[in-house]
């Protein structure tokens, strides 16, 4: 749609729920940071004639958070977001241009005035405070972050105000959430989940690690209406691994992160709906349709669903655990948690690859780092390409048949226990961060329909041969599809499915080939 517009009219505004792909056919407009705690109006950037406004927020459905204002009068064409999707998906040569650039801008725009749009204040030891940090940056979300204790965070909590009970805060330039979680973070900007009409959707996907995700991109690319809800972030599991090494496609890795928000960006251009962190707490399978049950009480109708919510690392059963999480007991070894250890020593523990990679990762960051596996034989459970690395790097101590037995600390973790497993000896050392990567509990509570293993993964296909089905199938004259679970049009598949291979690879396979029995399982759409 063309229109005309003069010096001083807003074309969109901080605030706006969406807003439209914009060419400018004549004029300038200026993109303008609006006023935030502590500073003023701020010019970001600005466009020309042949030029467009917009970035990921196009894809994403994030809530506007700058300002765009014509200073030199002119004219310009708005692309609806129904054209820029179908645009998107149909036009690969236009939509690769588009997603380059957008991705260039949200890069200048982290590095930008535009950061301070999004201040997150907190302790450095605070896993509340780790959980906001690691969810912007798997969104890839401009914003800054500050130490309470530095002196751009005591400024800012002196002028808001915050006290300690606030944090961790969010700060936007209209509105502050004491005590922030990623899910009121998410409300806020505009990425929890918003229903668009009353009809149901094609596919569901809950989960969005690498088997969601290629569940997400088959099914969109396929012309199927999909959304996809992760409770956490994007990424999964996998996206707490600081490099892949074995995926096809990449000789020299990638990391866990990088590999997983492109995967998000493909099924978004493929017109994707992405809601995150939004947890999916129950699955009724007793309507015409489907229908997944959000924890505010929100349902989605869906004809279809594919489970791909993955597994949680275990805790150690052991003393003040809890209360050493994100203050030096961590999950993942990213960016984040690397310069909360900068060049300490640290323990990974977990016999696995993305133990391994850990290891390689934080020693790369300067920790000494011990590699405390229980078993007996590094590579019974890890490639061996790099166990061979593991037991060369002179910055990594492997220590097999061993196990952590105590933690020692104040406000953080400051030392732990090793056990040797075979003499019984005990010993204690100094670590800033131990990292846990072993063990997988399947994310299944909320599935109490489905036909689970005795360990909670869920059963597909021919493993349900031994088990009684719901009479519901013989109506359908059929067995469930490669795939399906016990419940007919409810999919599994990733690392949550009972026998998977828990590898990325192998995960991307499955996602992908699950979407191919939903086209079984419901048919051409009405």
């Amino acid at each position: 749609m063309a229109q005309d517009v003069r010096s001083g009219d807003v074309v969109f505004r901080s605030g706006d729920l969406a807003y439209d792909l914009i060419l400018i056919e004549a004029g300038r407009i200026e993109i303008f940071a609006p006023p935030t705690h502590g500073r003023g109006e701020e010019l970001v950037t600005a466009y020309g004639p042949g030029e467009f406004l917009g970035e990921l927020n196009l894809l994403t459905g994030q809530t506007a958070q700058l300002t765009a204002r014509v200073v030199g009068s002119g004219r310009i064409h708005r692309i609806s977001s129904s054209q820029f999707r179908r645009l998107m998906a149909e036009d690969p040569d236009l939509s690769d241009v588009l997603l380059r650039t957008f991705l260039t801008r949200r890069d200048r725009l982290r590095s930008s005035a535009a950061a301070h749009m999004l201040e997150i204040i907190g302790t450095g030891f605070s896993a509340e405070a780790l959980a906001l940090r690691t969810y912007v940056a798997r969104q890839r979300l401009p914003h800054v972050w500050m130490d309470a204790g530095s002196l751009a965070g005591r400024s800012v909590m002196r002028s808001t105000p915050l006290d300690a009970t606030d944090l961790p805060a969010a700060l936007t330039h209209d509105r502050v959430l004491r005590r922030a979680t990623p899910a009121e973070l998410a409300e806020l900007l505009g990425l929890s989940y918003r229903p668009i009409g009353d009809s149901p959707v094609d596919l569901t996907v809950v989960g969005a690690g690498p088997a969601g995700l290629a569940a997400a991109v088959y099914g969109a690319s396929e012309g199927l209406d999909t959304v996809i809800l992760d409770a956490v972030g994007t990424g999964g599991q996998a996206a707490a691994s600081s490099r892949i090494e074995n995926y096809l496609g990449f000789p020299s890795g990638i990391s866990g992160s990088d590999l997983t928000q492109k995967a998000t960006l493909q099924a978004l251009k493929f017109g994707a709906r992405l809601s995150s962190p939004c947890q999916a707490v129950a699955l009724d399978t007793d309507g015409h349709y489907l229908r997944i049950v959000l924890a505010d009480g929100t349902g989605i109708d869906t004809r279809a669903v594919v489970i791909a919510t993955g597994a949680h690392y275990r805790a150690l059963p052991l003393p003040r655990w809890a209360q050493f999480e994100g203050a030096g007991i961590y999950y993942a070894a990213t960016y984040l948690e690397a310069q909360m250890c900068h060049d300490a020593p640290v323990t990974v523990v977990g016999g696995a690859n993305s133990a391994g990679q850990a290891a390689l990762y934080l020693a790369s960051h300067g920790c000494p780092v011990t590699l405390a596996v229980r078993g007996s034989d590094l590579e019974a459970g890890m490639s061996s390409y790099l166990a061979d690395r593991l037991v060369v790097d002179p910055r990594i101590t492997v220590r097999t048949s061993t196990q952590v037995s105590a933690l020692a600390g104040t406000a953080a973790l400051e030392a732990i226990t090793l056990t040797d497993r075979a003499s019984r000896t005990s010993a204690e050392q100094p670590c800033r961060g131990l990292f846990c990567f072993i063990g997988a509990d399947p994310a299944t509570g909320w599935l109490h329909a489905l036909s689970l293993d005795a360990d909670g993964f869920i059963r597909t296909d021919v493993q349900l041969d031994a088990y009684p089905l719901n009479p519901v199938w013989a109506d359908l004259g059929r067995a469930p599809l490669p795939f399906e679970t016990s419940s007919p049009g409810v999919f599994a598949a990733g690392d949550v499915r009972s026998g998977s291979m828990k590898r990325v690879a192998s995960s991307v396979g499955e996602g992908a080939s699950a979407v191919h029995s939903v086209h079984t399982a419901i048919g051409p759409r009405v």
